[in-house]
């Protein structure tokens, strides 16, 4: 091919949905050129996702949108109350309760958002367009791909109908289950989703989203409830009947439902109370098939699936796990995709094995996540009576121990911190606590400014493929810390600045850090974080941990990598040398 003929970019992506737009600001951030290419004109307002898990939460922090979450993007979720039975009556004791509104999780987030598709993807696309590496363009689309051993050569229509040509040294598909990369590229190269054998979930399920409007005494003086004192903003709080049809004709059923919207268990009237018609508005209403399904690899040579074209998931509200995913995905790809690209451009052994050790990283945590998910979802899905039954005194017989009750309030961050189980190829050392998930807490810089600890360890070093960070119990250290920090600059060969590496301190004395040019950061308490402006509309932190950072790593030197894992955590110098000569070796393979 002439390569005159071809745009050139790094990192070519297919689709800007959530996953592509956050892959997209990663790679930004990393100084990773990519074109985004997105078939739609405009951001589709269908509100489709709406949960989002706090991993989530903390990876939207990472690419600089914290400040939107609690303000544009969604709310706190809360308490998920399980109740039991087949009534309408939503109010009734649950036989578990979760409570999502805690900081339990080892993020230094709450556990759930309940967000605004629309809204999440908007703030992604700002976040592209800030970046001078990173091109979106929109209303274009895919019509053909090839590739060789140093390219990807894509042919895509653009808004004015015309064929252009890119080639990159990857390609991305983000563009969902019955995108164009898997289905009509990947699959006749052997690439196919299948169902997860071992937590099997296959079951139809209604997308349902309504826009309702309150009625007021004004535009509807006959409603019942005004005589007995409501308010227009009272009505939510009353149960709703939603009635449920056969699942034989589900499109025409859920035509007509909003007609069927009543209150039954109003006291006080003589029968139920119609919502009315005209005040709700049926945004969407389709019933479809939803399994949890994998694909056999995510990448195939120098095409990667990634998000929701590589897996699907249920659509339990508690799991959230849809977007969590594909945003879980984004961050571990960006980092590998930024280092073939600087490292080994035309290295295709190299290039295999990276991509290889990614996509059997995730699926290790992808299992966990539909373990989960589906766990939540067989509460809200059991339909044989004496097996509830069976479910329902099981969990009230073990909630009469109060620390048993206090796990199944945590839901899934019961089992902590998530950990990689090491095989041939992963970028960490399992010996030196390498695979684990890096807890974030809150701290304080010396001039009192309350912060993430993430925004002080990974904006330390910005596009580094690697960052390290010291945790000491008190300042007194320091000193000895310099020296050894002059150290590691030396034998990564710059890959680690000295001067660039923070050290998070327990007890801090100021005099013991004068002249210090590092980031030196102290933990701060939960009444720290509530007082500081980063609790503006969301919970105080409750079950805040402020020491679980130095419990997890069990090590003065942590060396972790972008996706927020770490790679080795060392407290012997000898350690550490071994680590650093590891990560040059991963970095420089042949």
């Amino acid at each position: 091919m002439n390569n005159h003929d071809w745009e050139t970019t790094d990192i070519l992506i297919c689709g800007c949905g959530p996953t592509g737009a956050l892959l997209s600001a990663y790679l930004g951030q990393m100084r990773i050129s990519n074109v985004v290419l997105e078939k739609e004109a405009n951001i589709t307002t269908d509100p489709r996702g709406i949960a989002l898990d706090e991993d989530g939460i903390r990876i939207l922090q990472g690419v600089g949108l914290y400040d939107s979450i609690y303000t544009e993007i969604g709310s706190c979720m809360g308490k998920f109350h399980f109740i039991s039975g087949s009534d309408t009556n939503l109010m009734k004791q649950p036989f578990v309760t979760m409570d999502y509104n805690t900081t339990a999780g080892g993020t230094g987030h709450v556990g759930y958002i309940c967000h605004k598709q629309p809204a999440l993807e908007k703030k992604l696309r700002e976040a592209i367009l800030a970046s001078s590496t990173c091109s979106l363009r929109s209303e274009s689309t895919v019509v053909d791909l090839k590739e060789d051993d140093n390219w990807t050569y894509c042919t895509y229509r653009n808004t004015e109908g015309t064929e252009r040509k890119i080639r990159a040294r990857f390609f991305v598909g983000a563009d969902g289950k019955t995108g164009f990369t898997r289905k009509q590229y990947l699959e006749e190269k052997g690439v196919f989703m299948e169902k997860v054998t071992d937590i099997f979930y296959d079951e139809t399920w209604v997308a349902l989203n309504w826009e309702i409007t309150l009625p007021t005494p004004q535009n509807h003086p006959d409603f019942p409830l005004w005589d007995l004192g409501y308010t227009p903003e009272q009505l939510f709080a009353v149960v709703l009947e939603l009635p449920m049809t056969d699942f034989g004709d589900l499109s025409s059923s859920f035509s007509h439902m909003k007609m069927d919207i009543t209150w039954p268990r109003v006291k006080w009237l003589p029968g139920d109370v119609q919502f009315p018609e005209d005040c709700i508005n049926i945004l969407r209403s389709r019933p479809f098939s939803f399994s949890a399904r994998s694909c056999n690899v995510w990448a195939k040579n120098r095409v990667i699936l990634c998000g929701d074209s590589a897996h699907v998931f249920p659509p339990f509200q508690v799991g959230g796990q849809g977007i969590a995913s594909g945003f879980r995905d984004a961050l571990s790809l960006a980092w590998r995709l930024a280092m073939l690209c600087r490292y080994h451009p035309s290295d295709t052994r190299v290039h295999h094995e990276v991509l290889r050790s990614w996509y059997l990283e995730r699926k290790q945590q992808l299992e966990k996540s539909l373990a989960a998910t589906i766990e939540n979802g067989k509460f809200v899905t059991e339909s044989q009576p004496l097996n509830a039954l069976a479910r329902d005194w099981y969990y009230w017989l073990i909630q009469l121990v109060p620390s048993w009750k206090r796990q199944l309030e945590l839901g899934r961050r019961r089992d902590g911190m998530v950990r990689y189980t090491h095989t041939d190829g992963m970028p960490f050392i399992p010996e030196l606590n390498g695979g684990l998930s890096l807890p974030q807490v809150y701290g304080k810089r010396t001039n009192g400014e309350v912060v993430f600890t993430d925004d002080i360890i990974f904006r330390s070093q910005q596009g580094a493929l690697f960052h390290m960070f010291v945790y000491l119990h008190n300042s007194q250290e320091i000193q000895e810390i310099r020296r050894v920090l002059r150290e590691v600059e030396q034998l990564s060969k710059g890959t680690i600045v000295a001067n660039n590496v923070p050290i998070i301190v327990e007890e801090l004395k100021k005099k013991e850090i004068e002249d210090c040019p590092n980031d030196i950061i102290q933990l701060a308490t939960s009444e720290d974080f509530a007082s500081s402006s980063l609790c503006n509309q969301r919970p105080k932190p409750m079950l805040y941990d402020p020491f679980i950072i130095g419990k997890e790593i069990r090590g003065r030197y942590c060396i972790v990598r972008p996706d927020r894992f770490i790679y080795a955590a060392c407290n012997e110098i000898k350690d550490l040398r071994e680590a650093i000569q590891k990560m040059l070796a991963y970095l420089h393979q042949t």
